[in-house]
């Protein structure tokens, strides 16, 4: 169950809180309080920019060109020469060899 039986004027109380905290003055800040947070973030991007791209700075870019490259990569087998045709199993080992109709 609440407990409401036992703050009989707590609806009271609440609006009297909130009528005094709307009467207080809107808070305003310092003087040249925005000219010093822009020249903080202007010296805070002067740093130059070292030898690596900006985009193999991030994590994510760097770790999604490491899986381009070994996706692409492959083992090679494509590459290899295949098997002279005079040879049993002819250019492609893994077919068998077609067998000549008497």
């Amino acid at each position: 169950m609440s407990d409401f039986d036992f703050y009989p004027g707590s609806d009271a109380e609440w609006a009297d809180l909130l009528r005094r905290l709307r009467q207080q003055p809107k808070a305003q800040p310092r003087p040249f309080f925005y000219a010093r947070v822009q020249a903080r973030l202007a010296a805070r991007q002067a740093p130059a920019a070292g030898w690596l791209p900006a985009w193999a700075r991030r994590p994510a870019y760097a770790a999604l060109l490491g899986a381009l490259v070994l996706a692409v990569s492959g083992d090679g087998p494509a590459l290899r020469p295949a098997a002279p045709s005079g040879q049993p199993g002819g250019a492609y080992p893994s077919q068998p060899t077609p067998v000549a109709p008497r």
